[in-house]
């Protein structure tokens, strides 16, 4: 029940906070012809990449379907001209929610193999079955657009069970997806396929990919660099092993949390969604079998 009163806390109680916050969408450069899009005043869903240029235009997820229009508008005045590709990162809907809206328009939609397969059984998260992928992949996927080679790439079962990160080899920027939530506790959706371990190995398949100069985008917070992805990385690691460590000893559920073995994170790391409490449940799910 916990873990589906968090599933809808991020995915329901998001878009109707966006519906009645966000009114335009803002745009950060990271790199020539590579624009990162949010909400100016409001949760727009997780960041949006637009790589624009005068080969293709792609996009990297999408947004909630809440805010369609905004997003459909402000590519547009970016690129000048509609989407050609979408690659959705995963299935939820603050990064899958407009595919439809987008598709109507022409753009083709890539993802994951399970990410359809998940879409076919409710495409509501990709605002209907317009919203569905029309080419998927196993393990990775290249691009070569705009003097850009986009390597997208399944790093394993973290997030969810359909992850995609994309590597921009040229530009040196990786675009990690959900599997890297930035200064904030992650969100781990085991009902869709995610694992901690896994994160973790993600994660650190990921670090081993870039350097010090890599600018690094998270599926949600701030753009951050190799040594910001490795501070999440790390704290996730302790509070792994130190909930691990508690679970293995024959503590209750009840009791770690009494015993808030992530206190010291919560300044850094707790957010509204994903609190340190939610985080240690999270945990505790985990290691227990619960």
């Amino acid at each position: 029940m916990k873990r589906l009163l968090i599933t809808l806390v991020v995915l329901v109680t998001a878009p109707a906070l966006a519906q009645n916050t966000v009114t335009s969408i803002k745009s950060t450069e990271i790199g020539p012809g590579i624009h990162v899009l949010q909400g100016a005043d409001g949760f727009a869903g997780g960041n949006i990449i637009l790589l624009t240029g005068g080969e293709q235009i792609v996009l990297i997820d999408d947004g909630l379907g809440s805010v369609d229009q905004l997003v459909l508008d402000k590519t547009r005045e970016m690129a000048g001209r509609d989407i050609d590709f979408i690659i959705n990162t995963h299935v939820h809907g603050d990064h899958t929610g407009n595919n439809a809206a987008f598709a109507e328009n022409g753009s083709i939609i890539i993802t994951h193999d399970n990410i359809r397969r998940r879409l076919l059984e409710d495409s509501s998260p990709a605002g209907g079955p317009a919203g569905l992928p029309v080419i998927t992949f196993a393990e990775e996927i290249k691009f070569y657009v705009n003097g850009n080679e986009a390597y997208v790439f399944h790093p394993g079962f973290a997030h969810t069970d359909g992850d995609a990160a994309i590597l921009l080899k040229d530009a040196n920027i990786l675009l990690a997806g959900d599997v890297l939530f930035h200064a904030l506790f992650p969100y781990i959706d085991f009902d869709n396929g995610g694992d901690v371990d896994g994160y973790i190995a993600a994660q650190k398949e990921m670090l081993a990919m870039i350097d010090d100069d890599t600018t690094v985008v998270p599926g949600h917070g701030d753009i951050t660099d190799k040594a910001g992805m490795l501070a999440d990385h790390e704290m996730l690691v302790e509070a792994r092993r130190r909930v691990k460590a508690m679970v293995d000893k024959g503590m209750s559920g009840e009791e770690i949390l009494a015993e808030n073995p992530l206190a010291d994170f919560d300044a850094d790391f707790n957010w509204r969604f994903i609190t340190t409490e939610r985080m240690t449940e999270t945990l505790v799910r985990y290691f227990s079998g619960s």
